[in-house]
């Protein structure tokens, strides 16, 4: 992961520096703003802003939108600041990190801004047929389509054929189509020049720009505009792609994977994905199960989860006891791998003694806090505001995921984008919005 970090090194944003390089993220600096924009302008491989309050932070989140750059932008500053915090999120910041900086909360952020642990563990035969069939076209050219449910690792399977493939010394670039606004994602894919639109200071390198001599990763491509996949159609097809307002086309070299939740087929059937896209992208088929198709993978799966968020929040590692691992075996897994991961993030919290016991394993409507208004149905919320219901269902859908906000849009039916906006509103008016958490990519 790449961070831009927007201030002096030499404060306490320096300790939040160096905390997030030694969880492995690559660390660049600029001094104020307007630097930082022509940072952001140059390097579109960067996952992720932290700014310092006092660095025009609204500047730099007005000059990202009117650049149509999409770059999550995450304010610091220190606890006793309270209006300075509201501010920055009123002003666009996705979170707001207090200073002097904690751990366990920065790597929360980066988390969520990787939204991957790019760990591929597995055990099941379905799985492991899979991942004999990813590693079989690796190391070809060929564009590879990976289908699966929600939370089934898709962007995991993703990163792995590029770290086998010819290219694994190039950038890996992801691009999650449907978190990103249909105005700015063209501008995202294919970079503008100066001039392009109102805004366009200076030119913007795109990600097929950036994943040159790599693997661009369009995650959720059937949530892209019908007339954006024309131009994405032309790219893959003539390996040159258009800036906007440009005037001559760029040469490229980026091998394409695409991932999605969607029957692509019945989509282009309805009209509503473009068929000769679809072939171009269908070259190579990749059809992840989700994880009740998949059970031997729960148990090492969870291991996984219990090591990592043991180490994470200082916990001592504990195994999972027998009891246990049979009643993670036995739940169908609705919300697949991320559930999962939610789940034991959970249990490594309320686990007691040597191991992680049946008790400690929450799943469902136990491991929800929904408030008692909303848990008894339409008598309990007759006499209630409808945004003040919406409020609270989102909050405890945010919470059940343990802050994992690309799960709770899913499971919400919302955009990312929707969500952020309507937590960045509660946060402004008082409302105890939680950090964001860990999630493995679908």
């Amino acid at each position: 992961m790449r961070v831009l970090i927007v201030g002096s090194l030499a404060t306490e944003l320096g300790q939040a520096a160096r905390i997030a390089m030694a969880r492995g993220a690559e660390i660049v600096q600029a001094d104020d703003a307007n630097a930082a924009l022509a940072r952001v302008r140059a390097d579109a491989a960067l996952d992720l802003v932290l700014c310092d309050i006092r660095a025009d932070l609204g500047g730099l989140i007005r000059g990202l939108a009117g650049e149509r750059i999409a770059m999550p932008v995450v304010a610091c500053g220190t606890n006793t600041d309270a209006d300075a915090a509201v501010r920055a999120i009123r002003d666009g910041a996705r979170e707001f990190l207090p200073l002097p900086p904690d751990p366990d909360l920065i790597a929360a952020i980066l988390d969520s801004a990787s939204s991957d642990t790019h760990a591929l563990i597995m055990r099941d035969p379905a799985t492991l047929a899979i991942a004999a069939r990813a590693e079989q076209v690796a190391s070809a050219e060929a564009s590879v389509l990976i289908t699966g449910e929600s939370g089934t690792g898709k962007e995991v399977f993703a990163r792995h054929i590029h770290r086998r493939s010819r290219r694994s010394a190039g950038p890996f670039i992801a691009l999650n189509c449907a978190a990103i606004p249909e105005q700015l994602l063209e501008s995202e894919l294919f970079g503008h020049e100066k001039g392009a639109f109102s805004g366009a200071l200076a030119r913007r390198v795109g990600k097929f720009e950036a994943a040159d001599r790599g693997t661009l990763l369009l995650d959720e491509i059937g949530e892209m505009d019908l007339r954006l996949q024309a131009k994405l159609l032309r790219a893959v097809q003539e390996r040159e792609i258009d800036r906007v307002g440009g005037s001559a086309p760029v040469k490229v070299s980026v091998r394409l994977l695409a991932t999605t939740n969607r029957d692509l087929a019945a989509e282009a059937a309805r009209g509503r994905f473009r068929e000769d896209l679809y072939f171009r992208l269908n070259v190579v088929a990749l059809r992840i199960p989700p994880l009740r198709e998949r059970p031997g993978d729960i148990v090492p799966l969870a291991e996984f989860f219990a090591r990592r968020y043991a180490t994470l929040n200082g916990l001592p590692e504990r195994t999972l006891s027998e009891a246990a691992r049979q009643r993670l075996i036995g739940n169908s897994w609705r919300g697949n791998v991320r559930e999962l991961e939610n789940t034991l993030h959970r249990a490594v919290l309320l686990a007691r003694g040597p191991n992680i016991d049946a008790g400690a394993i929450e799943i469902g409507p136990e491991a929800s806090t929904v408030k008692p208004a909303l848990q008894t149905g339409i008598a309990g919320l007759v006499g209630r505001r409808m945004d003040e219901v919406e409020r609270d269902l989102i909050l405890q859908t945010l919470h059940h995921t343990e802050g994992n906000r690309t799960h709770a849009a899913t499971i919400l039916g919302i955009s990312i984008r929707a969500l952020r906006n309507k937590l960045r509103d509660y946060a402004a008016d008082g409302a105890a919005v939680p950090p964001p958490g860990a999630g493995v990519a679908a």
